[in-house]
């Protein structure tokens, strides 16, 4: 019998939840988190918890409508997984960083991340992101 939170079992979550944020699958997505999950981008300064995240992560679909994420390394443990990932995406609406707005550019932009991820119970119970935020303002001409 597979235990939720093993690594064995973490490797197959951890595929299936890449593979439904890489075909834009909310629902499949969302059905991955605990009710009470928490979705923090430390480098971009949002949070989102709870009934929030939905429309958080439909935010990115939609300011990145084609975006996609290709992982590079991935470390699973009892109840953790950590993941470094490049993200491709053409920035075809309007983003926002603080005070900081970027009107549609349509450059494709590419940028390297890590992601956080505590499970319990077999679900995401946090995903915290750090990506590097330089190379996306940088490329948007915000710096």
């Amino acid at each position: 019998m597979t235990v939720p939170d093993s690594p064995e079992a973490l490797e197959a979550a951890i595929a299936r939840y890449n593979e439904a944020w890489n075909a834009h699958d909310l629902e499949a997505i969302m059905s991955m988190h605990t009710p009470d999950m928490v979705f923090e981008n430390h480098t971009a300064g949002e949070r989102a918890e709870g009934d929030t995240v939905r429309a958080h992560i439909a935010s990115i679909f939609e300011t990145w409508p084609d975006i996609r994420f290709d992982s590079r390394r991935t470390y699973v443990r009892d109840g953790l997984v950590v993941q470094e990932w490049t993200a491709t995406a053409t920035h075809a609406n309007e983003m926002r960083r603080g005070d900081l707005v970027a009107e549609p550019t349509g450059r494709k932009v590419t940028w390297d991340g890590l992601d956080v991820i505590p499970f319990a119970g077999g679900l995401v119970k946090r995903k915290d992101v750090y990506s590097d935020s330089v190379t996306i303002l940088s490329a948007l001409g915000l710096i």
